[in-house]
């Protein structure tokens, strides 16, 4: 059950809403529920001899009184205005039901305390299955305004309390962060059109990809663009410069008109001034330049993954916040250069992250700008990176199961659920990707001494998890990773100690995964040895040699001759 407070200044227009046909036609059978006075509020719903207007109007008349009775002196934003709804798949509650809704949430949050004869006035109108709207004047009858602070915490707690005694699904306490949910009559109309998802969450969805991909606010909006989602700025009339802006769906219209919804409104995150925190003004003579190692993205974002999992732990929340959103950033991205069947549980997983991506402590963006440029990055990636693909949804693994635990440690509920959703989706797709590129290293394993040489390696430098890393079916695989690796310039014993003195390795259900896949992530030394030695020769020469196609990176002796 979620509550929406908010306050505004014109009475007779919400109720005019209220008692309407909505935006888009979607109110059915408007009626009061609740209300301070049953007997003294008139129901412009169940009044068939008068006209709306004047109903609306008498009704204006009886909520509005005390505001009147100041004087003139109305204060600013006296309406308060708390729609509730229910959750997705929850049962219709009855009128009698919401009623009860109704009355417990104006007292929990001060409007209307129990017993208390000079509260505000205010009603509760139903006019959908799945929600009602508690309208109030904040100005009781003796004068004073009520005592409201943190009303909507208030809302949220009483509402987690309704949820349990109703036997409705309980919902995560939230932080007042969380995006708007697609109304009732939003999700019809996405069901009439054909369309999974409603408006709103669909732009949602876009907007947070985009973002995560380009470079600029203007790069932001010219992508969204080119997806055909029209976009509206908002300029300044003094400034003359951008101060917000709204995004329309393709084809999502009323009355023939675009339906608009702003950046804030979409998500608290993805409003105008937030975007711009995050996204720097750039010239295309500032965009990176390709790099000699088409891997390197890969590398340089598997490394900035991990670097978060320290900093998760640092204890500057500022910091671990702006490593959060740029974690989200990473997912997207992430999922935008899969080719398998695992790219649908990436998109979930990034998908689901965008709830832990943000909360009520605001992100030092700056301290993550490492893991956000590597993120961005990958956007642009072109090289298919086999294993180094799947070493960063691992590191991300752990990366998504971190920030669960430091949301929770700060009673982030709902982001702690996220991140949670957004870890089995990780997992799911890890595997999907891992299980095929795991059993063909397996079949490809070295001869019998090398595998020996290994072991010798292992019990050497890791004897506390020698065992367990032997045992694991994954070993034959991770044989062939440290032939390659060995092939690439490492030395096989010294990479061991330097990949397992690394943080999961006790508490790891397969050991031999964990080394295997950190050892994929490292660079091939000779081949960057190959890269510097050819840029040395290239300030010498304008005219150098074609160079020849690259050798897979990581690949046995006895595998480059079958590769000939």
């Amino acid at each position: 059950m979620v509550p929406d407070v908010s306050t505004g200044s014109s009475t007779l227009g919400l109720i005019n809403y209220l008692f309407g046909k909505g935006r888009r036609d979607e109110h059915t059978d408007p009626h009061i529920v609740a209300a301070w006075d049953m007997a003294g509020a008139p129901d412009p719903g169940r009044d068939p001899t008068a006209t709306y207007t004047q109903l609306a109007r008498r009704l204006d008349h009886h909520v509005d009184l005390r505001t009147r009775e100041l004087g003139g002196k109305k204060p600013p934003q006296h309406v308060w205005h708390c729609p509730v709804r229910t959750a997705p798949g929850d049962r219709y509650l009855t009128d009698t039901e919401w009623a009860e809704v109704a009355r417990r949430v104006v007292a929990a949050t001060g409007i209307a305390p129990d017993g208390d004869e000079k509260a505000c006035r205010w009603i509760a109108v139903r006019h959908a299955d799945d929600h009602i709207h508690i309208m109030a004047t904040t100005v009781r009858a003796d004068g004073r305004r009520p005592r409201m602070n943190r009303d909507g915490w208030r809302a949220q707690r009483e509402c987690r309390k309704i949820e349990a005694e109703f036997g409705l699904r309980r919902l995560k306490s939230g932080d007042l962060t969380a995006p708007r949910t697609p109304t009732g009559a939003e999700r019809a109309k996405a069901e009439r059109q054909g369309q999974e998802k409603a408006a709103r969450e669909w732009l949602r969805e876009q907007a947070y990809a985009v973002a995560a991909a380009v470079r600029s606010i203007d790069e932001y909006f010219n992508v969204l663009r080119s997806l055909g989602i029209q976009v509206r700025l908002r300029i300044g009339p003094e400034t003359g410069e951008v101060t917000g802006y709204s995004l329309a769906a393709p084809g999502d219209t009323s009355r023939g008109e675009p339906i608009w919804f702003g950046g804030s409104s979409l998500a608290p995150d993805l409003s105008y001034n937030r975007l711009c925190e995050r996204l720097q003004t750039q010239t295309l003579a500032d965009r990176p330049q390709p790099v000699a190692d088409p891997a390197e993205p890969w590398h340089r974002t598997e490394t900035a993954i991990r670097d978060a999992n320290a900093v998760l732990e640092s204890g500057d929340d500022a910091v671990a916040q702006g490593y959060l959103d740029a974690f989200g950033d990473a997912l997207h991205n992430l999922a935008l250069t899969a080719n398998g069947g695992h790219r649908a549980e990436l998109q979930a997983a990034a998908r689901a992250f965008n709830s832990a991506r943000r909360s009520a402590i605001r992100a030092d963006h700056q301290a993550a700008t490492a893991l956000r440029e590597a993120a961005k990055e990958l956007a642009y990636a072109s090289h298919d990176p086999g294993g180094l693909a799947i070493a960063l949804i691992f590191a991300a693994l752990h990366v998504a199961r971190a920030a669960a635990k430091w949301h929770e440690q700060r009673g982030h509920e709902q982001q702690a659920a996220a991140a949670e959703e957004a870890f089995r989706h990780l997992q799911a797709g890890y595997r999907q990707a891992a299980q095929p590129v795991l059993a063909d290293l397996a079949r490809r394993a070295p001869r019998a001494t090398t595998a020996s040489r290994f072991e010798q390696d292992l019990r050497a430098v890791l004897p506390d998890h020698a065992d367990r890393v032997l045992s694991d079916p994954a070993w034959p695989a991770l044989t062939t990773t440290l032939a390659r690796a060995e092939t690439a310039g490492h030395n096989p014993r010294r990479l061991l100690s330097e990949v397992g003195a690394r943080r999961e390795l006790d508490s790891a259900e397969h050991p031999a995964e964990v080394l295997n896949w950190r050892i994929t992530a490292q660079p091939n030394r000779r081949a960057q040895a190959a890269r510097r030695q050819s840029t040395i020769s290239g300030t010498t020469s304008m005219s150098a040699a074609p160079r020849p196609p690259a050798t897979p990176v990581n690949m046995t002796p006895e595998e480059r001759g079958r590769h000939r």
